[in-house]
């Protein structure tokens, strides 16, 4: 752990990775929860402005507000994360990089932010959101699982975390998300219903003949209904070979 800002402990399984910017770097659980691609494209999409305010719903590792941190001129960041030993873990890679004075980790469930951020209700600039991808009721789960969690709608769906969005921004504020195309009309229902108006899209293609299978989207809180679909990325160029654009948003 030399060359970090302060030494933290590491539970059994743990490693530190190099997140390549600021000389940040993120705890993670080898063969448990870690974060995915999917996170760093959302970090690559999302901006904030200097001296915003930006909430991360189901914040997980806490990779999305470290590296939002490191890219752009956000002043206070709030990961929320449900799941106890996540949001630990999380909280130890804020310490790990000396971070503990912009960022902060909250324990507890999205759907609880009034009780648990209320004195930011109305006023974030910014909030960003990696929800769960697969739909309530879509195959069978252990509800216990930390991957499970993450991935399927078990505690929340995407219109309790559009609606918990929406009460924190302010008006004109953004929200950014990943999630997949096939429920990108829910999507697009969800933010209305929440008075969030989507104005960018840009999908995510494995390879450039291949169908999109994740989608990024910025909606604005009481915003015009006007979208436009940006250029896509392409993740591989060839198997196992990164594009230009990818090695670009991770860092390298």
């Amino acid at each position: 752990m030399d060359g970090y800002r302060e030494q933290v402990p590491l539970l059994e399984g743990e490693r530190i990775d190099d997140l390549q910017r600021n000389g940040y770097g993120i705890i993670q659980k080898s063969g448990g929860f870690c974060f995915g691609m999917d996170a760093v494209l959302l970090s690559g999409f999302a901006e904030a402005g200097k001296g915003s305010t930006l909430v991360d719903l189901g914040t997980g590792t806490g990779i999305i507000p470290i590296l939002m941190k490191a890219k752009t001129g956000a002043e206070r960041l709030y990961g929320l994360e449900l799941q106890h030993e996540v949001a630990e873990m999380a909280g130890r890679s804020v310490r790990l990089n000396g971070l503990t004075d912009s960022i902060s980790i909250v324990e507890g469930d999205l759907k609880d932010w009034r009780q648990l951020l209320p004195e930011l209700a109305g006023r974030v600039d910014v909030v960003t959101s990696n929800p769960p991808y697969m739909k309530k009721g879509s195959g069978l789960v252990n509800p216990g699982d930390l991957k499970s969690i993450s991935r399927h709608e078990i505690y929340c769906e995407l219109s309790d975390v559009c609606q918990a969005a929406a009460g924190l921004l302010r008006s004109g504020g953004h929200f950014y998300m990943v999630h997949r195309p096939l429920r990108l009309p829910e999507i697009v229902l969800r933010l209305h219903e929440a008075g969030l108006e989507p104005k960018r899209l840009k999908f995510v293609h494995p390879y450039a003949d291949r169908e999109a299978n994740m989608v990024l989207i910025e909606a604005v809180k009481g915003g015009r209904a006007e979208c436009r679909v940006e250029k896509p990325i392409i993740v591989y160029e060839a198997p196992g070979r990164y594009t230009r654009e990818i090695y670009d948003i991770y860092g390298y």
